[in-house]
């Protein structure tokens, strides 16, 4: 079972030789509700809760919110299928590309529907067989983009990026920022050399979001706002142009609101549901897995999430209300909105809405669900509560914190 917040904040507190009373100093949080953390009297705190403590520990958030879904870290050598996409990733100086596997003749066609099935088991938190197929799929597109002419070699770069760009998000959510940087910083060198005009401002949302989880706040906004910026001037007119704009406004938005303003993400999401208005009037894109995920359900989905985040479980719900989700949001985004709904439901005494909301996550994502911490936390308030409503003993059993 994933460590207790608590006994995560205790033991980074003691190794940083601060008092509780220190933390809060350094932290700007309250030494009660870092009592009552680390005594597990509180099971989960908000992310700006988060990014304080991580600033007053002088550590990365990561530290703090322990693994995302993905694989967990034990402290243990890395197992062999991280070291193979450790290795694709980086592959061993002066080596030649390696030549593609199996009979069949490596296309660019078929090597850009790889990598779209593998966004596909991305989304579908499918990490454990994702980490299988990857390094084949680096390995192929490091090898189109190193043969061919002028005009195959720039399609192979752009797979190769695109390819790379998904070892990043793999890496993040693995809890491995600095190796997800690695791969991201190969995919915009990738990117850059492709036929993909788009593709490096969508590399550039990818290290936003890296940032982010290094509690690197102002460098995400900045890179989101500097990329989404250069997309407006040059490709705003197209359905692709408008979801990278997209994608990149809601993720400044994100680094703006854990940073303190959340007036100044509103407005931001403001503006990205107006695009979104606009986009449902263009052409949809020819291949919409290897664009930003960007409409109006991903949209407001982000904005359920930033209220749950402040302390606004009223305006999260009343978001949420109604909310039908367009065919193409991908199950990732689903599953955070049913997570932030019964975050906001818990925060306002509801536990049977709660109850609910975590049901309906235990139905379409139990892998999912198992390893999100903060499931397992808001399943812990609940059951530490005065109401057990119908459900709640099979979900925290099924989460393996009932006691």
């Amino acid at each position: 079972m994933a460590e207790h917040l608590g006994d995560r904040l205790a033991r980074l507190r003691r190794l940083s030789d601060l008092t509780q009373e220190g933390l809060a100093e350094h932290s700007g949080v309250s030494v009660d509700v870092i009592r009552k953390l680390e005594q597990k009297r509180k099971h989960s705190a908000r992310l700006p809760t988060l990014h304080a403590l991580s600033r007053g520990l002088g550590v990365e958030l990561t530290a703090l919110l322990g693994d995302p879904p993905g694989v967990p870290s034990t402290g243990d050598v890395d197992p062999p299928q991280l070291v193979a996409v450790r290795r694709a990733i980086m592959p061993p100086l002066f080596a030649p590309p390696q030549e593609p596997n199996g009979a069949e003749r490596l296309t660019v066609p078929l090597l850009r529907r790889e990598i779209a099935e593998g966004w596909t088991l991305y989304h579908n938190a499918e990490f454990g067989r994702l980490m299988e197929v990857l390094p084949g799929i680096i390995a192929d597109a490091r090898f189109a983009a190193a043969v061919g002419n002028a005009d195959e070699k720039a399609a192979g770069h752009a797979a190769l990026g695109k390819a790379l760009q998904l070892a990043g998000h793999l890496a993040i959510r693995s809890g491995k920022t600095d190796l997800a940087l690695s791969a991201l910083e190969r995919a915009m060198q990738a990117a850059t050399d492709s036929s993909d005009p788009l593709l490096p401002a969508m590399v550039s949302n990818s290290v936003a979001w890296n940032y982010q989880r290094q509690n690197r706040l102002d460098d995400a906004e900045r890179l989101a706002v500097y990329a989404a910026d250069g997309v407006e001037k040059e490709h705003s007119k197209s359905a692709e142009g408008l979801r990278v704009w997209g994608g990149l406004i809601m993720s400044a938005a994100t680094s703006a609101a854990r940073s303190g303003d959340y007036s100044k993400a509103s407005d931001m999401m403001t503006a990205a549901e107006d695009a979104t208005r606009r986009l449902a009037t263009l052409p949809p894109p020819a291949d919409g897995k290897m664009v930003s995920v960007f409409n109006r359900s991903s949209v407001r989905i982000e904005r359920v999430r930033l209220a749950v985040q402040h302390a606004r479980p009223e305006e999260a719900l009343a978001l949420a209300k109604g909310m039908r989700l367009s065919a193409d949001t991908p199950l990732s985004w689903r599953t955070w909105l049913l997570l932030d709904v019964a975050r906001a439901h818990a925060d306002l005494g509801n536990a049977e809405g709660a109850v609910k909301a975590l049901e309906k996550l235990r139905q379409i994502a139990p892998g999912w669900m198992r390893h999100h911490t903060l499931a397992v936390a808001i399943a812990r308030d609940l059951w530490a509560g005065p109401s057990h409503p119908p459900g709640l003993r099979k979900i925290v059993e099924f989460l393996g914190v009932a006691g």
